[in-house]
Order: C-alpha cells, then sequence, then structure tokens
C-alpha cells in the first residue's frame, strides 16, 4: 500500500484484548471492576492523607501525589477500553489518539519520578535522620513533586513530537487496547530506525536515571541499617522501606516484563496481554501494599470512615 503522511490519517482501529465475542461481557465485568477497585482504592488513601493531620507528613505527601498520579494513569486507558468493548466500536482518531499517548506517558513517568523521589525521602529519614525535618523540608518536597510533573510533561511531548512524524499506511490496526508507542513505531511504513532509536533514548533516560537513583539510594540505605547494632533497630528501619519496594518492584517489574515479552513474543496480542500487569493491576494495588502494612494508614482509614455524614 502507498504510505501517507500521519497527518492524513484520520484514525486508528484499536484491536483490543481479544475480538471473540464470547469473552466480551467477561472483559468488560473484569476491567471495570478492576477500575472501580483502583479508583475508590487510591480515592480512600487520598482522603485519609488529606484528613488526618498526623500523616501531613514528607512521605504521606508523596503518597498522597502518587495516588493521584495513579488514579490519572489508569484512566489514560480504560474508560476507552471499556467503551470500546461496550460499543463493539475500536475506532479512535489521531488527536485522540496522540492525547492518550500523552496523558499515559505524562503519567507513567510520573509514577516513576515519585517513587524514585520516595526512595529519596527513606535515604534521608534512614541515613540522616537528625537532618530528615530541615532536608524534607515543605519548599523541597513541593518543589520535587513540581519539577516531576514538568519532567514528565516533556517526556510525554517528545515521545509524541517523534511519533507524530512518522509515515503511516492507509488503514493501521493496533492489535492493543490503547495507543502504546512501541506498537505504533512496529506499524509504521517507513522511517522508524531514527525515531526508534530517538524514543529508546528519550526512555533510556527517563527511566534509567530514576532507576539508577532508586538503587543508590537503597544501597546506602542497606549499608546504614547493617550499621544498626540490634536486631529490632534493624526490623524497624526494613519494615518502614517494605511497602515501597514492594510498589518498586511491582512498577518496574510488570513494565519491564510487558517490553522484554513485546519484544521475543510473535503475538502482539499476547504483549497487550502482559501490558494490562502494569496499566491497570500496578495502580490498583498500590493503595492495598501502602495501607495493609501501614498503621497510621489504617487509623486514618477508621477514622474517616467512622465519621458521622
Amino acid at each position: 500500500m502507498e504510505p501517507q503522511n500521519l497527518t492524513r490519517v484520520s484514525k486508528f482501529l484499536l484491536l483490543g484484548l481479544s475480538e471473540d465475542p464470547e469473552l466480551q461481557p467477561l472483559l468488560f465485568g473484569m476491567f471495570l471492576s478492576m477500575y472501580l477497585v483502583s479508583l475508590l482504592g487510591n480515592l480512600l488513601l487520598i482522603l485519609a492523607v488529606s484528613s488526618d493531620s498526623r500523616l501531613h507528613t514528607p512521605m504521606y505527601f508523596f503518597l498522597f501525589n502518587l495516588s493521584l498520579a495513579d488514579i490519572c494513569f489508569i484512566s489514560a486507558t480504560i474508560p476507552k477500553m471499556l467503551m470500546d468493548i461496550h460499543t463493539h466500536h475500536g475506532i479512535i482518531s489521531y488527536v485522540d489518539c496522540l492525547i492518550q499517548l500523552s496523558s499515559f506517558l505524562l503519567f507513567a513517568c510520573m509514577d516513576n519520578l515519585l517513587l524514585t523521589i520516595m526512595a529519596y525521602d527513606r535515604f534521608v529519614a534512614i541515613c540522616h535522620p537528625l537532618h530528615y525535618p530541615v532536608i524534607m523540608n515543605p519548599h523541597l518536597c513541593g518543589l520535587l513533586v513540581l519539577v516531576s510533573f514538568f519532567l514528565s510533561l516533556l517526556d510525554s511531548q517528545l515521545h509524541c513530537l517523534t511519533v507524530s512524524k512518522l509515515t503511516f499506511c492507509v488503514e493501521v490496526k493496533i492489535p492493543h487496547f490503547f495507543c502504546d508507542p512501541s506498537q505504533l513505531l512496529n506499524l509504521a511504513c517507513s522511517g522508524t530506525t531514527t525515531k526508534s532509536i530517538l524514543v529508546y533514548f528519550i526512555g533510556a533516560i527517563f527511566g534509567g536515571i530514576p532507576v539508577s537513583g532508586i538503587i543508590f539510594s537503597y544501597i546506602k540505605i542497606v549499608s546504614s541499617i547493617l550499621k544498626v547494632p540490634s536486631s529490632d533497630g534493624k526490623y524497624k528501619a526494613f519494615s518502614t522501606c517494605g511497602s515501597h519496594l514492594s510498589v518498586v518492584f511491582l512498577f518496574y517489574g510488570t513494565g519491564i516484563g510487558a517490553y522484554v515479552s513485546s519484544a521475543v513474543s510473535p503475538s502482539l496480542r499476547s504483549s497487550a496481554a502482559v501490558s494490562v500487569m502494569y496499566t491497570v493491576v500496578t495502580p490498583m494495588l498500590n493503595p492495598f501494599i501502602y495501607s495493609l502494612r501501614n498503621k497510621d494508614i489504617k487509623r486514618a482509614l477508621k477514622n474517616f470512615l467512622s465519621r458521622p455524614s
């Protein structure tokens, strides 16, 4: 087929996870349930942190913003997917595709950077406890979140600008439930080598540096904890990092797994199924990971839910 410029391609077709009509009601019910659980869990965490003055600390401030980012992250893809399943209509316009791509990358990068900031927060709390209130002051915390947002916005716009320069064939069928940048690169007709290198370079910069920061922070944390003489002190210090480490492994493990599977698997549809883990499951589980092992969150939730209406 004769390739044409992306600006002339008015729409894409999202094939979703399955085209089997019998599976559509099951998929709709499953993803609607997961979406509602994710919204409810993160919203309760936000309300618990904001309503309890004892949780107005840097750690919970970052957790508050992480829950906000998770709500936006899952809302960038799942509502469109649910609508497509319900209407049996997977068409998405070119403009809507770029908007979805931009939103998805914005909040994915925001999650990435917030997890890095939370690792730094734990590093300061454990390695420099006496200077913690001075270092992690409200001004710095707000500045870190603001910088994270603008860096995430820069990342998403760079990706969008690169994708907008791709050349597609007349009909573009995306074997995914959202406009995934790697799928768009695979489906472009020509001129993808340089742009693919650029996309992965941008991803390596915005992904590799935060991961390196998390690893460096935890190397320092572990070395500091090992110097604690008492086993109770070591356990208490490790327990403050347990929830964050669980979320880090879940976020990066599922994300890396999805992209590795897309690289080695011959089935493009299977990579879409794997990507459900980091686009849906991770935002859904984050509030439970932080609340189930955290007495302060449990107390705040109990007090909030027991308030008279």
